[in-house]
């Protein structure tokens, strides 16, 4: 990766989006500092991941949701996985009890709590993984496209929990992810391609300009176009990102 210069802001979801090997992944690595820049600075919750001392710190405040997250399930049941990270953390058992009943209600676990986690289908793995990192309750989620392979109802669960943690408790969400309604879902938009940085900015500006999403892969939802051509004809929508039901409540309010 060369001259990306990137400040993400404290509070935000901001999507990375981007082409297979244009350094999503790499650039989720660097922010908890699994990978270690070798020229320039990452600095993650006001410390640099090159200082070997910073780097309990950072693992405590940026947690990282992996793609596939049979490389971060390590416990031998579903509760007992959940409650490692908290564990590792030296927490008192109450408090440990409280956030892995908390992380795994959310991501409606509890019926799997005694579940051999090799026994779960893929979706309920992704939860699980989603789980665990929520149970040690960073200051910064990092997702490394952890929406991809799952069907479309737990993807928007698990995008509408991201904004939820952004809204309710101001935790910094980085998502990366190559689908439109999640970037849309997003404050801000840093697209990358061939290591560099190619765009940063709201996600509507990204889809219009057509031939720059367009030539990565980007194509924005029929609801989308749909908005934009009603704004052209005069009748402009306030939200973007809306799904049918939002979109008819605005048409009906504009009748």
């Amino acid at each position: 990766m060369e001259d990306i210069s990137l400040q993400i802001y404290e509070g935000e979801l901001i999507a990375v989006a981007g082409l297979n090997g244009s350094g999503k992944s790499t650039l989720c690595r660097l922010f908890n500092a699994l990978l270690l820049p070798t020229r320039g600075r990452v600095v993650s919750c006001d410390l640099d991941t090159a200082d070997p001392g910073h780097l309990q710190g950072i693992r405590r405040q940026v947690g990282l949701i992996m793609q596939n997250p049979d490389n971060q399930i390590v416990g031998p049941t579903v509760e007992d996985d959940v409650a490692f990270g908290p564990e590792n953390l030296a927490l008192p058992r109450d408090e440990i009890s409280s956030r892995v009943g908390e992380a795994m209600e959310s991501m409606r676990l509890h019926g799997l709590r005694d579940r051999e986690p090799h026994l779960l289908s893929l979706g309920e793995k992704k939860r699980l993984s989603v789980a665990g990192v929520m149970a040690l309750h960073p200051r910064i989620l990092v997702s490394d496209e952890s929406t991809s392979m799952l069907d479309p109802p737990t993807r928007a669960e698990i995008i509408a929990l991201f904004e939820r943690l952004r809204d309710e408790l101001g935790v910094t969400v980085i998502h990366a992810t190559h689908r439109p309604e999640e970037i849309l879902a997003a404050d801000r938009v840093a697209l990358l391609g061939g290591g560099h940085l190619l765009f940063l900015g709201p996600p509507r500006e990204l889809f219009e300009d057509e031939e720059l999403s367009g030539t990565h892969g980007l194509h924005p939802p029929a609801l989308h176009l749909l908005a934009r051509e009603l704004e052209r004809q005069g009748y402009p929508l306030c939200g973007v990102g809306m799904d049918t039901r939002e979109m008819a409540g605005e048409l009906w309010a504009s009748r």
